[in-house]
């Protein structure tokens, strides 16, 4: 795993996010914190051109709103939120053609224990991609540019600048099909699976490995 300040990952992939936060002075006024990229980018050798930033990270639901909101993404990276919080990820992702297109399961699993998620990697010999994984998670997903393939176990749907995807838990992968990166944000949300659909996806899974 590599985590990287965003200097040493822009020269590397040419890709800055810039992040504003916005906190009360003494006197109880509207200020800026900060302005410019987050202390950390994030990028691996496993997953060649994907460079992502942790914008913000929230821990509880409600929210605790300080004065002066701390930096909340120091730390190891970790792909997911813990319970009851949130995150809000910028990530590039390079054309698959380029970088993972011929990636198997063994090279998959070893990019998702560097993404923080070794237990969310679905992907196996005979799946769709390699890639495949599932979170306990409802994402919001936009493309900001650029274009981006979902990957579902029965379906495919191509995303383009402006579209947003409501991703409920779904096993999943991402494809750039295209030549040029794709510039995505991602929020994911803590959730919690409900009983009828953990019994669902067991009895997919028991099905699945007879």
């Amino acid at each position: 795993m590599s985590e990287q300040r965003p200097s040493q990952a822009a020269a590397a992939a040419g890709f800055v996010a810039r992040r504003v936060v916005t906190g009360h002075d003494k006197n109880g006024k509207s200020v800026v914190l900060s302005d410019g990229p987050p202390p950390l980018a994030f990028s691996t050798p496993a997953l060649p051109g994907y460079v992502s930033y942790d914008m913000f990270r929230t821990f509880e639901s409600p929210v605790s709103i300080a004065v002066q909101t701390a930096e909340t993404t120091d730390g190891p990276r970790r792909q997911l939120p813990t319970q009851g919080g949130t995150v809000i990820r910028v990530s590039q992702v390079p054309p698959t053609h380029q970088t993972t297109s011929n990636m198997d399961a063994s090279a998959a699993s070893q990019a998702f224990k560097a993404l923080g998620n070794s237990a969310g990697h679905t992907g196996s010999a005979s799946a769709k991609d390699a890639l495949m994984h599932r979170t306990e998670t409802i994402d919001y997903v936009m493309v900001l540019s650029g274009e981006l393939t979902l990957v579902l176990d029965e379906a495919e749907v191509v995303l383009r600048a402006g579209d947003v995807l409501v991703q409920c838990g779904t096993n999943h992968a991402w494809q750039n099909r295209s030549d040029a990166p794709a510039t995505v944000m991602f929020v994911l949300i803590s959730g919690a699976y409900q009983p009828e659909l953990t019994e669902v996806l067991a009895g997919a899974a028991e099905t699945h490995a007879s």
